[in-house]
């Protein structure tokens, strides 16, 4: 996601990340000459920058999750505010100006709200839900932008809420059974606020269609600058808001601007690649790297119930790319013959 999503966003995509660029790109030729698989390989090591940036956050635990998220907005207006300049865009061109504003508004709320999912829950957990933005798209582009919402789209949604539910494994559900956790976690609020930063996310990538005339640079760098003062006017009003401290502190701060601005280009680059059904293929290793960085730097073993869980909504979103890449194919492909139901 989840970021996740865009460019998850953008962050999406999406974390999402840690995508979105499909609908931006659409008009626009490929930059980079298409190459077998480069596209592919490009959104997996997208993937990787996401996945440390979770690792980063969840690991500076003296910086509340708000100002971290100030941080990674930095990485991502500085590296945009050139590419405004040089392609001559307006910045905040007019008509568009609101929607600038809300799309900024509800990503912001959404990534804020990931990262402190990634502090209270087990890092896997929390870049599951985060995930699975992608699967609530089509729901909320139905409500509002009274787009098909098809069988397939609601098996996926089906699938992903069972998933959810495993993974924060409520007591109402499942009683009293006992689940290891951290006990520096919060996992009730965590878990609440992964899943309701998915539904911030999936409304971002709706607000994202409504805006895919505008070049890129644009977007990005208006979610920049809002987001930065967003951010930095909840760290001041909470008294959250500090220096981080020298040494590896502010090294981790830095690399955590840096993964979030290379995520996203390599983002970029794979979809003009690449079509948007593979990518988020490929981009779902976002997954893989949480479970295997759960294990690596903080010593978590994932409980039954988190893999059942990281598996179903593995499926929800492996099943929307590849029905993207179904559709998108042409009518005598094939590979769209191959995919057959998928593609209906």
């Amino acid at each position: 996601m989840p970021e996740h999503l865009e460019l998850q966003h953008l962050v999406d995509l999406s974390v999402g990340s840690d995508e979105t660029l499909p609908n931006l790109l659409e008009n626009k030729r490929p930059l980079i000459k298409r190459c077998p698989y480069i596209g592919l390989l490009l959104a997996t090591l997208s993937s990787l920058f996401f996945s440390l940036c979770s690792v980063i956050v969840k690991s500076l635990v003296n910086i509340d999750p708000i100002q971290l998220a100030m941080f990674r907005f930095i990485g991502v207006l500085l590296p945009t505010v050139p590419i405004v300049i040089y392609t001559e865009q307006p910045i905040f061109p007019q008509g568009k100006r609101l929607l600038l504003i809300l799309r900024s508004i509800v990503g912001t709320i959404g990534l804020m709200l990931s990262f402190y999912a990634f502090r209270n829950m087990p890092l896997a957990d929390a870049s599951v839900i985060v995930f699975s933005v992608p699967v609530f798209v089509a729901l909320f582009a139905r409500v509002f932008l009274k787009e098909p919402c098809g069988i397939w789209n609601t098996i996926s949604i089906i699938l992903t809420l069972v998933g959810v539910i495993l993974i924060t494994h409520p007591p109402f559900i499942f009683g009293e059974e006992k689940v290891e956790s951290n006990e520096n976690y919060d996992s009730l609020r965590g878990a609440i606020a992964a899943f309701v930063s998915t539904i911030f996310g999936a409304n971002a990538y709706v607000l994202l269609r409504v805006l895919k005339g505008l070049h890129f640079s644009v977007i990005m760098t208006n979610f920049g600058a809002i987001a930065i003062l967003q951010t930095l006017f909840v760290s001041v009003v909470f008294g959250t808001l500090c220096m981080p401290n020298c040494g590896t502190e502010r090294l981790l701060v830095v690399c955590l601007a840096l993964f979030s601005y290379l995520g996203q280009i390599l983002l970029t680059m794979s979809l003009q690649m690449e079509q948007a059904g593979p990518v988020a293929i490929a981009r779902s290793a976002d997954i893989v790297f949480a479970f295997l960085w759960q294990v690596m730097f903080f010593d978590e073993i994932p409980s039954k119930y988190s893999v059942c869980g990281a598996v179903l909504v593995l499926s929800s979103v492996l099943l929307v790319g590849l029905r993207k890449w179904a559709l998108a194919l042409p009518a005598e492909s094939q590979l769209r013959k191959m995919l057959g139901i998928l593609a209906q």
